[in-house]
């Protein structure tokens, strides 16, 4: 049996087996989020700050997170007041 990767997703470690995507590994800490990052409402980034797909691949030490748009589904009048 494999050993399962770990990785860090919001700071926090997360176990997931190998082959694992980006938002397998938000999923397994927090399904609700993986919910919103499936809705449009979250989008992800590396380390870095660079956005990662959600089907990327994770390995080992890999670091996710997540971040979530608190403007999903308002247009630019309602989001500024001027409807």
């Amino acid at each position: 049996m494999t050993e399962p990767v770990l990785v860090f997703v919001n700071e926090r470690a997360v176990r997931v087996p190998p082959g694992a995507t980006a938002e397998d590994a938000v999923a397994a800490m927090e399904p609700a989020l993986a919910e919103r990052l499936r809705a449009g409402a979250a989008y992800l980034t590396d380390g870095r700050g660079i956005r990662l797909p959600p089907g990327e691949a994770v390995h080992a030490g890999t670091i996710v997170r997540v971040v979530v748009s608190a403007r999903h589904g308002e247009t630019r009048g309602e989001a500024d007041g001027h409807t």
